[in-house]
């Protein structure tokens, strides 16, 4: 029953990793803690293991369609490497009850990142760093956005130093929470990729799982001989989610995604509630 309920998780969790770039992972945590009764701490280094393998099939998948930016990736999962070690060093630390409670309200916060990505969804950049009028000659839809050019922001090796700041403070976020918290941090890459170098969201998905899959890898190797590995749940988990992440974007293309991101927001909201609950009422 243990090996058919991780299946099912993975499988769900994998989709919306695939088909969003981010946010089903840091479903990951609560699923192996109160769906198949983890302890939390274990919890957080399985998810690890679980989001890094399903970012990185996900990533292939992504790479052979050409919606992966290899150096903007390997950048930006490089500068979260060293503050992956010190948010590992603090979940040694923390009381598993605050460990879920600071999850909790991190659920909330991706939730409004999401629900903010739809309400208000940033406009195509196009080649010639406009939209509307340049869609109509060129006889494109209006608001399509297309992938930069190589004079563009999001072109890997061109960066304005304002945007590279930016770039290293949302890598430097996203490391600690995925050595903190287990993790991948999409809800924050995703929208950093759109927002800061003006990526287009398919662009964004694919180079998000590439860094997800270089910052877990970082937080594992820095619980190495210390964390917790029930490899029963993990292996079953974890193959469930990479089928469910290949599938991810079929998925994507055949449902609105603004509805999807809206749906998927409101389910993390509901889990949200549910582990802050807990957590206050063990705590006091």
């Amino acid at each position: 029953m243990t090996i058919l309920v991780a299946v099912l998780l993975g499988v769900i969790i994998g989709l919306s990793l695939g088909a969003l770039g981010g946010g089903g992972s840091i479903l990951t945590v609560p699923a192996l803690v109160y769906a198949l009764g983890e302890p939390a701490r274990a919890a957080t280094t399985g998810s690890l293991v679980i989001v890094g393998m399903t970012a990185l099939a996900g990533a292939a998948g992504h790479a052979r369609n050409g919606n992966v930016r290899w150096g903007t990736g390997l950048l930006f999962g490089a500068v979260g490497v060293a503050t992956s070690f010190a948010g590992t060093a603090l979940n040694a630390a923390v009381d598993p009850d605050v460990l879920l409670l600071a999850f909790g309200g991190l659920m909330l916060v991706a939730a409004a990142a999401l629900g903010t990505r739809t309400s208000h969804p940033v406009p195509a950049l196009l080649e010639d760093g406009v939209g509307g009028a340049e869609d109509a000659r060129a006889g494109r839809p209006a608001g399509v956005p297309l992938a930069p050019g190589p004079g563009g922001p999001g072109h890997d090796g061109v960066l304005t130093r304002q945007t590279a700041a930016k770039v290293v403070v949302a890598g430097l976020v996203v490391g600690f929470l995925t050595g903190f918290l287990g993790v991948g941090g999409g809800f924050v890459i995703v929208p950093a990729l759109v927002m800061v170098l003006a990526f287009p969201m398919p662009l964004a998905v694919g180079t998000s799982l590439v860094i997800i899959a270089i910052n877990s890898a970082a937080s594992l190797v820095a619980r190495a001989g210390a964390g917790t590995f029930h490899w029963s749940v993990i292996v079953p988990f974890t193959l469930a989610a990479i089928v469910g992440s290949l599938a991810g974007k079929r998925v994507a293309d055949r449902v609105d995604g603004p509805s999807l991101t809206r749906a998927f927001a409101g389910l993390m909201v509901a889990v949200a509630v549910y582990v802050i609950a807990r957590s206050v009422l063990a705590l006091v």
